[in-house]
């Protein structure tokens, strides 16, 4: 039988928010211990956000060279070697996670690879690869697990062996006709990539929109700038058989009885919480009907001494959102008073033109009876976008009625993600949006339009 070993703080996952948190406790003296079972540093620079923003800037590269080529009055086009993209990727990830692991043996912390799972309260059996067994026993737990590719119940679809995001990024042969299933991000972001490889892309969605979380006019632009680079989208439509296999042939059954044929079938239909198999009926913690773990304010759940940590805890699926449960427990930890609740997390949807948003929307603010003013500006108003011969798109913001408080700000276009990070600072400023409108910008940049957006802004009637 293990001998118990002892720990004052263990994490169970190694994401964003957990081994940032480690690794402080780890430099200020406390005895720690991470236990991963492979995936150093987390998902985020494993498969998800690292990997596929290096293979986005592949097929960036490439369609780039595709437009020289045209320009040139060439007709070939380039097609990348797979094999080749690959590596370029897996270097990427190699290198950050050798930072990580120089950074968690700096810091003075335990990694443990292996299979945890509570046996008890902050009690955990880990599985070691050699077939060895070691017990934990920690008086602060955290469970920092993520999330995985939901696979939905479609018959035929799991028989099919379909691609999710991470064996998309493994491939060395280009799919010939790649069919995605789901118009969210992950889905609107592969199927642009792979498209720009050389891949004849379908994407279905079940649903009236893709992108859902946007307003109807954001959607249909990303949908009239895919559909115009040469992605079959279809909206409305609900496969209910898979035949075939993926990487050879597969048939995807239509509701209405039609079906799309295709060499390979990748599923970006959402993400599962990584909640079962890992004892936390033993430990105390509750989980919601999806599968997330139930916690308060401060990120607390149900069982004493014991948190969760990012997605798993149903935090926005985000790194940055992760990183700032980092912020929150190390408030809770030090007796500050920092929490989840009010915060106001931005995002980016990494498609060309790139989607930035942060604070609510339109339909969002109609929903909850905000008053608002709009106004919006074509990116063909804004003189770096026309430089750069990139005038797709839009800015829009949102502005509170009764004050000149910024309430939200949507960009499609080139740069959005970092201008989206300038509305961002003076949202948690609280600045009235004139201190932005009236900003010496620098020109010509992306960030200028900002100026011209805001100068069409309803002036506030005084009552």
């Amino acid at each position: 039988m293990a001998t118990t070993e002892h720990f004052e703080y263990v994490f169970l996952g190694g994401g964003k928010g957990g081994k940032s948190l480690a690794m402080d406790l780890a430099r200020a003296g406390k005895h720690v211990a991470v236990i991963e079972r492979g995936m150093i540093g987390g998902s985020c620079i494993n498969v998800a956000c690292i990997p596929t923003k290096a293979l986005i800037q592949v097929a960036r590269i490439t369609h780039a060279a595709n437009e020289l080529a045209r320009l040139s009055g060439n007709a070939a086009q380039a097609a990348p070697d797979m094999k080749i993209v690959r590596e370029r990727v897996r270097s990427v990830v190699d290198g950050m996670v050798q930072v990580n692991l120089s950074a968690f043996h700096a810091s003075g912390l335990e990694l443990i690879i292996g299979d945890g799972r509570f046996v008890a309260p902050r009690v955990l059996e880990v599985h070691l690869p050699d077939g060895q067994r070691r017990v934990i026993e920690a008086d602060h737990a955290f469970v920092n697990t993520g999330t995985t590719a939901a696979v939905p119940d479609i018959e035929g679809l799991r028989e099919a062996a379909p691609l999710t995001h991470t064996e998309a990024l493994q491939l060395e042969v280009l799919p010939e006709k790649l069919v995605v299933l789901g118009g969210g991000y992950i889905g609107l972001e592969l199927a642009q990539a792979f498209h720009r490889l050389g891949s004849r892309v379908t994407v279905l969605q079940d649903g009236p929109r893709i992108a859902t979380r946007e307003d109807p006019d954001v959607t249909d632009a990303i949908e009239k700038s895919l559909t115009h680079e040469g992605i079959d989208i279809r909206t409305n439509v609900k496969a209910v058989r898979i035949e075939g296999h993926s990487g050879q042939e597969v048939k995807i059954i239509l509701a209405d009885g039609s079906a799309v044929n295709g060499t390979h079938i990748l599923v970006a239909a959402g993400r599962t919480p990584n909640t079962r198999n890992i004892g936390l009926a033993a430990a105390g913690v509750e989980v919601d009907s999806r599968g997330f773990i139930v916690t308060d304010e401060r990120l607390a759940t149900t069982a004493e001494r014991t948190w969760a940590i990012g997605e798993v805890a149903g935090t926005p699926m985000f790194t940055h959102a992760s990183f700032d449960d980092y912020r929150v427990l190390k408030s809770v930890l030090d007796g500050g008073s920092r929490t989840k609740t009010d915060r106001v997390i931005p995002y980016a949807l990494f498609i060309e033109p790139e989607l930035g948003r942060i604070g609510i929307n339109e339909t969002e603010a109609n929903a909850r009876g905000i008053p608002f003013r709009v106004a919006s500006l074509s990116m063909a108003a804004v003189p770096r976008a026309r430089t750069n011969g990139e005038t797709d798109g839009f800015m829009k913001i949102l502005v509170s009625s009764s004050s000149d408080e910024i309430l939200g700000f949507t960009m499609l276009g080139t740069n959005a993600g970092e201008v989206v990070s300038t509305v961002q600072m003076a949202m948690l400023g609280k600045l009235p949006y004139t201190v932005v409108r009236d900003a010496v910008i620098a020109h010509p940049t992306i960030t200028e339009g900002l100026n011209l957006l805001l100068a069409k802004v309803e002036a506030r009637h005084s009552r």
